[in-house]
């Protein structure tokens, strides 16, 4: 049987974009199926006790600054740890590539590019010219999808990705769903193939 992995994701989430690809490998290894789910942190923090950067104890921005420095060098993946646009807001770019998904495509690339767009090409990825030239580079119609992510079907979806991450306990981006098991963080990534790798 197939196994399927709930992914929940934000594009301006470093930790994230750290961990994107190697999800894919470790789906790959193990013919597993990856649904990639966007979402807004905007939902999940206030429902969940979660604090904007800013808003947070200086010794925690600190500490994840320390980790931001850590981790790209030790996966050997590009990161500017202070990207000339983050904070940015993250639904723009969620509800368009929702509705990517809506369409049928495979979002894995679209969510790639958009990731790598802020934080290692210094683009604005909540700036809407901006998304379309992502979306027209990955082979897709970038002005269609900007016009059906900022119509209400669009709102609507981005909206209820939120309520499914909700649901299934996402406080922070990445969360990936393994059999109902939750998993938080790219560094749980060796925890989530062994639960992949699971013999039903």
């Amino acid at each position: 049987m197939t196994k399927t992995i709930r992914y929940y994701y934000s594009h301006v989430s470093p930790w994230s974009y750290l961990g994107h690809e190697r999800l894919g490998g470790i789906a790959a290894r193990h013919g597993a199926v990856i649904d990639y789910v966007p979402i807004s942190m905007g939902t999940i923090f206030p429902r969940t006790g979660g604090l904007p950067l800013a808003k947070r104890a200086p010794e925690r921005q600190a500490y994840r600054m320390a980790e931001l420095r850590r981790w790209p060098s030790r996966l050997g993946i590009p990161l500017n740890v202070e990207p000339a646009y983050f904070p940015t807001d993250d639904r723009p770019s969620a509800r368009l590539t929702l509705a990517a998904k809506a369409r049928g495509h495979d979002i894995a690339g679209l969510s790639l590019a958009m990731m790598r767009a802020c934080w290692v090409e210094e683009r604005d990825i909540a700036d809407l010219e901006t998304l379309r030239e992502i979306a027209d580079a990955c082979r897709l119609e970038g002005r269609a999808l900007l016009d059906e992510a900022q119509s209400d079907a669009g709102r609507q979806r981005l909206e209820d990705a939120g309520q499914a991450a909700l649901a299934d306990g996402c406080f922070g981006a990445p969360w990936y769903v393994v059999d109902g098991e939750p998993f938080w963080g790219q560094d749980r990534l060796e925890l989530v193939e062994a639960a992949v790798g699971r013999r039903l």
